[in-house]
């Protein structure tokens, strides 16, 4: 058959661009018994293979097999998804949580359900993608803020037409590692009727006395007007997706969050995972601590700037140079993230690496050759 007889043709042609454009992806499988040092996963409290969680977690499937079984609001609700929400509430401070299948779900499921036609939703030019996709899914009108820009905000809400208002942002940004201005973000938002979402995916665990996130280290915790969104498959090192929210959101969610009615509930053993996690990081809150420490290290010996949070990004600009750098990474046992375009804006593609509380003195003496020699012949144009 030619080519003129094939619909999807024209993958072909896509493919060939983003080849030649550095921008072409695959799937790395990585082994069971992987030797490689981790730099490049969002397992902030190196709690992934911890003896309790994995205790946690086939408990869980003993108890519980190993799926769900339904939706939410079927079948697939157990007395441990019931304990997780009333836990994570507890240790952020808030009145309630419902628990989603991933985080993406828990930020299109609270976007779509706290917004609609007639509201205006603005977001943070560098907000993760999944409010992207809920804002595109919202159906209501949505102004893109420049970043992290507080009086474009005033702006934007003080002549906005419409009654209800929600404002989103992440609380620690994935590419770059800055944190949002909360404080003064919430201040315009209670002083025009909006309501504050924020991502707390990247400052769970991290941020905050014990890790209890940015909002509560500036003191909005529990708020009326904020509603946080979280992941568990970062620092709680499971999978699925929280929202922490007034009593009244949580009831509306349920009713009305096509991503929480309509999915599968998260599994048990994530579930038994992500609680053993909590539990872990409450006993042991010098965890949260030590992944700022290890991210500043992270930061000097790459010559970085001075990190907030877990992410250290080291920019080389070009994607096929970033692509070279940590594949030449990998190749000398350090695995590195590399964050090409849509990921980050065009000329600022980089290696972004991940800080990890249980990174030890060795392997950071290891870190510091191996980014020492690959960086250097980065600068020296040289192919790695």
């Amino acid at each position: 058959m030619g080519t003129e007889g094939n619909a999807l043709s024209w993958l072909d042609d896509v493919a060939r661009d983003r080849r030649a454009a550095g921008l072409r992806r695959e799937l790395r499988p990585r082994g069971d018994a992987d030797t490689v040092i981790d730099l490049a996963s969002n397992d902030y409290l190196g709690l992934v293979r911890h003896p309790e969680v994995i205790d946690g977690t086939v408990e869980a499937v003993r108890r519980w097999g190993g799926g769900a079984t339904g939706s939410r609001l079927v079948t697939g609700t157990t007395r441990e998804h019931a304990r997780l929400e009333r836990e994570l509430a507890d240790f952020v401070g808030t009145e309630s949580g419902l628990v989603f299948a991933s985080g993406y779900a828990a930020n299109l499921g609270a976007v779509t359900a706290l917004s609609g036609p007639g509201s205006l939703i603005v977001s943070d030019a560098g907000a993760h993608a999944s409010l992207v996709d809920a804002c595109r899914l919202s159906r209501s009108r949505v102004v893109v803020a420049p970043h992290a820009d507080v009086e474009f905000l005033r702006r934007t809400l003080a002549g906005r037409a419409e009654e209800r208002a929600l404002v989103l942002t992440d609380s620690v940004f994935s590419a770059d590692g800055d944190l949002a201005p909360l404080v003064a973000m919430h201040r315009v938002c209670r002083e025009y009727g909006a309501v504050l979402l924020v991502d707390e995916a990247h400052g769970l665990g991290v941020r905050g006395v014990g890790g209890r996130g940015l909002v509560h280290e500036v003191g909005l915790a529990g708020e009326p007007d904020i509603v946080v969104t979280a992941t568990l498959s970062k620092s709680l090192a499971s999978q699925g997706g929280v929202v922490l929210a007034p009593d009244s959101v949580r009831a509306h969610l349920i009713d009305a969050a096509r991503t929480f009615i309509f999915d599968t509930g998260l599994a048990p053993a994530a579930v038994g995972a992500a609680r053993a996690a909590l539990a872990v990081l409450i006993r042991e809150p010098e965890r949260a601590a030590a992944v700022l420490a290890r991210a500043g290290d992270l930061a000097r010996i790459s010559g970085a700037d001075a990190p907030e949070s877990a992410v250290v990004s080291v920019i080389l600009g070009d994607p096929s140079a970033a692509l070279a750098a940590a594949d030449a990474c990998r190749e000398r046992g350090v695995h590195v993230g590399c964050f090409r375009p849509p990921s980050v804006p065009e000329g600022t593609s980089r290696l972004r690496l991940t800080a990890r509380a249980t990174i030890a003195d060795d392997e950071l003496a290891h870190i510091e050759s191996v980014l020492a020699e690959v960086l250097s012949l980065d600068a020296a144009g040289t192919s790695a």
